[in-house]
């Protein structure tokens, strides 16, 4: 496995992407890189602008990384290919847990999710013609420091002392710390039974809005304050304001199995989740500091 620290720019993801230089006597591929977070698109065009870097643009660095001889590849795909949201009712069996499994059938909801199902669908096709190893990672929300999107929204409101109204959703959602990610890529890497497999991945600690409400809270070293507002009304709000997406994500449950990747590959989390979201408070303080805020 090369350990350098060359870096290479090679512009826009896609169809015709440049790997050569950046794939040069290079065993390994950890392929991260995707097109997510946008709310604005044409839903028209949004779905082919997806595929154009998450399906094309995965085709692309795969084949490169064939040609030049690179033995395995490590996919970053997402929980979103299972679907937005566990529900014991979609399930064959309805006594068992309600939560995701990887042998459960795919259900993406989105343009991102779908593009990632037809990403994990074009690499196994590789796999089998090159015979290159692919590693294919399904994971929930990740934060850690640098985190964004929603979940820094969430640090923001706690830290601003701002009532939230979710003190009555009794939701589940698994979550997976930067830190634990790292060392699952770093264990998926070196371990010989990764090898053409799909694993799902969490930091083992499901938890409800309210809790991770009251976790970051604690981190901040703040009082969380919450308000008890029935889950319909919360729901009509997130209608009314054209944030529906955002506000379901909140209020449902999203939980993954993640027995596979620890029986199969003895990995465990080195990371607890309180241990994670105090790191992430750190970075968080530290941009606050650097932008006198």
């Amino acid at each position: 496995m090369q350990r350098g620290c060359k870096r290479f720019i090679v512009g826009d993801i896609g169809p015709e992407t440049d790997w050569r230089d950046a794939l040069e006597e290079v065993d390994e591929v950890i392929h991260l890189a995707a097109r997510v977070h946008v709310m604005n698109d044409d839903p028209a065009e949004s779905l082919e602008k997806f595929r154009e870097v998450n399906v094309e643009g995965t085709r692309r660095l795969a084949e490169c990384a064939t040609a030049a001889g690179a033995k395995r590849f490590i996919f970053m795909s997402s929980i979103k290919v299972n679907g937005e949201e566990t529900n014991t009712e979609k399930r064959r069996d309805k006594n068992s847990a309600n939560i995701s499994k990887e042998e459960d059938d795919p259900h993406p909801v989105d343009a991102y999710g779908m593009s990632k199902w037809e990403a994990e669908k074009i690499l196994r096709e590789i796999e089998t013609k090159s015979g290159m190893e692919v590693t294919i990672l399904r994971s929930p929300l990740i934060y850690g420091p640098g985190v964004k999107a929603n979940f820094l929204k969430l640090i923001q409101l706690v830290d601003k002392g701002i009532p939230l109204p979710f003190g009555r959703i009794q939701n589940r959602r698994s979550f997976l710390g930067l830190t634990n990610l790292v060392d699952l890529i770093c264990c998926c890497l070196e371990h010989p039974a990764a090898a053409g497999e799909t694993f799902m991945a969490s930091d083992g600690e499901d938890v409800s809005t309210p809790e991770l409400l009251n976790r970051i809270a604690y981190a901040l070293e703040k009082p969380c304050r919450m308000l008890p507002i029935p889950k319909s009304v919360i729901m009509l709000g997130g209608a009314l304001t054209g944030k529906s997406g955002q506000i379901k994500r909140l209020c449902g449950s999203l939980q993954i199995d993640s027995s596979k990747v620890r029986r199969v590959l003895s990995w465990s989390p080195p990371c607890t989740m309180t241990e994670e979201l105090a790191k992430t408070i750190k970075w968080y303080r530290e941009e606050q500091a650097k932008r006198g805020t």
